[in-house]
């Protein structure tokens, strides 16, 4: 039985209308990804089955005593009460049972006769172990510590809370309700991975059904058994998980495709048959055919073609206007080449990212690098060498350092130990988390100009348009814009900077689903190096061939030579204190090798150096010895015997010069 359906489902914003004709249920068990692009009216979608605000048309069917719980985007969670109090919320009536139980070991206690105080307290007891009366604190705790809240945090009141901590607050609290149908919007936004993870868990797990809006697409993956895409289209279904919705769409767009044209050519041909008899013999039929050609053009541009096909004309003379009864030949052809196949696409993003030159094949290498602020180092680097071509996902918690990590990389932070050697013929693009680089007083305009003086007004409007920015929209200020909208003004920067070293910092936040999907078949074909910082796991493992991963505590950087599919079942695979002891025992081992090896390397630079010194000292010495000797030999004294001694001295030290002088080259290369 469904635990809630709809039928024809509208809802306006008058003038504006955000959907109609909806026709959807929820089964007990489902868990439903609702997805499309942002504006499409997903956020609206889900506070209306919610029960948050009424539909314009259409109804909403509830099961008797479904209960929901609703979490929006940003919290509007405001209370006086503790975190730990707010979460208590969901237990009161176990609360007033555990009042009354310790009310009634009072009184049995003053009179341990009271058969009635007794009874009373067996029967309490045993509704209070069954409905978890004995379990709720240590639930609340594991819900806390699942969305990534420390002890310490509990007593806090929610009005000194962040936004982000007042929405998972909120959701814990839900969690703890236990609905039997939950309605989340973005519910992975102000969450860790770790959180992510342990939320994924929870909800496959979850008694009950689940309808979550969200652009984390690997989230949909593990949590997900069922997609509704909202677009411009329509609305669809699809069943499986994101992956399985993907795959299924493009196949389904595939035999639209083919239908369409094999219709569209059904058409022409009824069209030549009209145009070849309207004047001959068969006139008759041939304008009966035009008559039925006219009408389904009319109805196929006002419902589309699959709405005709299949249909008696008695059901679709309804819904459609045919004021039209016979079009003549010129005009009916005119309409049947402006038929256009109607896609999902809503105004997709057009990215380009291309090098403007090839980088040398050593892209980056460190040696004995340390990262971090003077008196706080956050990790040390194993020495790396990075290659062309290759994408690297760096990964880990909040605050871990891996911005520091990418500006120390760039040379904006200076390392507290160690180099940074950068390859041949770099050109770096930088996409900062923050967008530091946009300057809040500029137009649109004005941000492309300053990185392409060479492009004129009318070709920066069209570049712009490539980004969804259209008409007077190329005006606004940068200060004006949403995180969105930042974001894919920084892309479209970052396109015309042609570099072929890209460090991007969490380049996906606040992209739709279908512009994440764009960056990332950009990125995959990119002729260049990509150091990628992101929580979205569905981008960096589609495109990382290796993972670099921090984790605070350790002070050290794992590089891990994969997918991060691959990186995932590697840390499964041991108990994870096993795994952390492992770690860290093999990190401290890895450096001090390296710390050994450059103290080796160190020396036998001091060597070389101190060799090189004393080669040139020795040269001068021979090279004022052989002038002196030429010197001598060039008026010869008139003993033969002397004669010989000079020039025997002088073939002996011109070899030893020219042996100092090769070893010289030899150590300088």
């Amino acid at each position: 039985m469904a635990l809630l359906s709809a039928h024809n489902l509208a809802k306006s914003y008058p003038p504006v209308e955000i959907f109609s004709g909806l026709s959807l249920s929820i089964p007990h068990g489902a868990r439903i990804a609702l997805v499309g692009p942002n504006g499409i009216g997903k956020t609206t979608l889900l506070r209306v089955l919610a029960g948050e605000e009424l539909p314009s048309a259409g109804e909403v069917h509830y099961a008797r005593g479904l209960t929901i719980g609703y979490l929006p985007q940003e919290s509007v969670l405001e209370s006086r009460a503790t975190l730990w109090e707010e979460c208590l919320r969901p237990f009161a009536e176990l609360q007033t049972m555990e009042a009354e139980m310790e009310r009634l070991a009072e009184a049995i206690s003053r009179n341990a006769d009271d058969a009635n105080a007794l009874e009373r307290y067996g029967a309490l007891q045993a509704r209070f172990e069954q409905a978890g009366g004995y379990e709720y604190t240590v639930r609340i705790r594991q819900v806390l510590a699942g969305l990534g809240f420390s002890e310490e945090e509990y007593d806090l009141p929610l009005q000194h809370l962040s936004g982000g901590q007042r929405t998972r607050a909120l959701l814990a609290r839900l969690l703890l309700e236990r609905p039997q149908l939950l309605a989340l919007d973005e519910p992975t936004n102000h969450l860790d991975v770790a959180a992510i993870e342990w939320l994924e868990g929870t909800l496959r797990e979850w008694d009950g059904a689940v309808l979550v809006v969200s652009h984390d697409r690997y989230f949909l993956d593990r949590v997900c058994n069922r997609v509704w895409e909202m677009s411009a289209v329509g609305f669809e279904t699809y069943r499986g998980n994101y992956s399985h919705y993907v795959q299924q769409r493009e196949a389904r767009w595939e035999r639209r495709a083919k239908t369409f044209a094999a219709a569209k050519q059904r058409l022409e041909k009824d069209l030549e048959y009209i145009r070849r008899n309207i004047a001959g013999q068969n006139v008759n039929q041939a304008k009966g055919r035009l008559r039925r050609l006219s009408r389904q053009l009319q109805a196929i541009e006002q419902v589309g073609l699959e709405a005709v096909q299949g249909q008696a004309w008695s059901r679709l003379a309804a819904e459609v206007d045919t004021s039209t009864s016979m079009m003549s030949v010129e005009e009916a052809h005119r309409r049947i080449q402006a038929l256009a196949l109607k896609t999902a696409d809503q105004r997709p993003l057009h990215l380009e990212l291309r090098p403007a030159r090839r980088s040398g094949e050593k892209v980056l290498r460190t040696r004995g690098l340390v990262v971090g602020y003077p008196g706080r180092t956050l990790f040390r680097v194993p020495d790396l060498e990075l290659h062309r071509l290759e994408c690297v996902a760096l990964i880990g918690p909040n605050g871990a350092g891996k911005t520091t990590f990418l500006k120390t990389l760039l040379g904006q932070l200076p390392p507290l130990a160690g180099d940074v050697v950068l390859g041949a013929g770099l050109e770096i693009g930088y996409f900062a988390q923050a967008h530091e680089d946009l300057s809040p007083e500029r137009t649109l305009m004005e941000e492309i100009e300053s990185v392409a003086p060479h492009m004129l007004p009318a070709q920066i409007r069209h570049y712009l348009a490539r980004y969804l920015f259209r008409g007077e929209e190329v005006f606004k200020p940068v200060s004006v814009l949403s995180g969105g909208e930042r974001g894919r003004l920084a892309l479209a920067k970052l396109a015309l900077s042609g570099a072929n070293l890209l460090l991007l910092d969490e380049p996906t936040n606040h992209l739709d689903i279908p512009s994440q999907e764009v960056l990332q078949a950009v990125l995959a074909d990119f002729e260049g190096t990509v150091i990628l910082v992101s929580h979205d796991r569905y981008l960096i493992d589609a495109l990382a061939s290796q993972v670099w991963a921090v984790t605070p505590g350790r002070e050290w950087l794992e590089v891990f030579p994969g997918s991060y599919s691959e990186f995932r079942a590697a840390q499964e695979q041991r108990p994870a204190e096993a795994a952390g002891a492992f770690s860290e025992r093999h990190a401290r081992q890895r450096y001090a090798q390296q710390r050994a090896a450059k103290n080796r390397a160190q020396a036998a630079e001091r060597r070389r150096q101190a060799r090189i010194a004393a080669i040139e000292a020795r040269v001068e010495e021979l090279e004022t010895l052989l002038a002196d000797l030429g010197e001598r030999l060039a008026a010869p004294p008139d003993d033969p015997a002397e004669v010989q001694r000079l020039g025997d001295e002088y073939v002996e030290a011109e070899n030893e010069l020219n042996a100092l002088l090769a070893e010289w080259e030899q150590l300088h290369e």
